[in-house]
């Protein structure tokens, strides 16, 4: 399973918003990395430099590489709607994306670990693919075997996200992916319009 195992905080001061989540290392340096730090003069990016930079913070953002990102962008623009809507929707269709916002994991990686390890369960089967794409009505779960595991009571004890577009239940350890979100419920500070005119190069 192909993933960036480099220094996440490193890549959240790049593009200075704590993209993976709470980092007490980027909250003491939240200016760009490098030698110079924040005393290098940066000359105004170009136009292509700007798309690029937000390309690559959806990528980190939802844990995708690059090739499996495209084919997702090609799947968008062959769909009926707005093809960067579309795009940010088929990521947070992912079950391991799903399984981190349902807060049984603290962050996307750790949610595509429990998906691989077979812990996650779509409609009473397992399923151990982070890239699989949910449907509206799926229902996701933890296995029944995994339900006593430290790591996931703990992350669900300090969850306090809700998002509109699923539900969770508490006593069967089960979630409900009530539909696909609207741009305006997708809390990720992306420029999706930036995405589509790069590849539209």
């Amino acid at each position: 399973m192909a993933r960036y195992i480099g220094p996440k905080s490193k890549i959240a001061r790049k593009f200075g918003e704590a993209i993976f989540g709470a980092d007490k290392s980027f909250e003491k340096r939240n200016y760009p990395p490098g030698q110079h730090g924040n005393t290098r003069r940066r000359g105004k990016k170009s136009e292509y430099a700007v798309q690029l930079l937000e390309k690559q913070k959806a990528k980190y953002t939802y844990g995708i590489l690059e090739r499996q990102f495209k084919n997702i962008f090609e799947k968008a623009s062959s769909s009926k709607g707005v093809t960067g809507e579309v795009l940010l929707q088929l990521c947070e269709s992912r079950l391991d994306n799903v399984v981190y916002r349902l807060g049984v994991a603290p962050s996307r990686s750790g949610a595509r670990q429990l998906v691989s390890h077979r812990h996650i369960t779509v409609n009473g089967k397992i399923v151990n693919i982070p890239s699989y794409s949910l449907k509206a009505g799926d229902v996701v779960g933890v296995r029944e075997k995994s339900k006593s595991l430290g790591a996931i009571t703990s992350s669900l004890e300090a969850n306090s996200s809700v998002y509109e577009w699923m539900t969770w239940n508490s006593e069967t350890f089960e979630g409900n992916f009530v539909n696909v979100p609207q741009r305006l419920q997708i809390p990720e500070n992306i420029k999706e319009q930036l995405i589509v005119e790069l590849y539209s190069k």
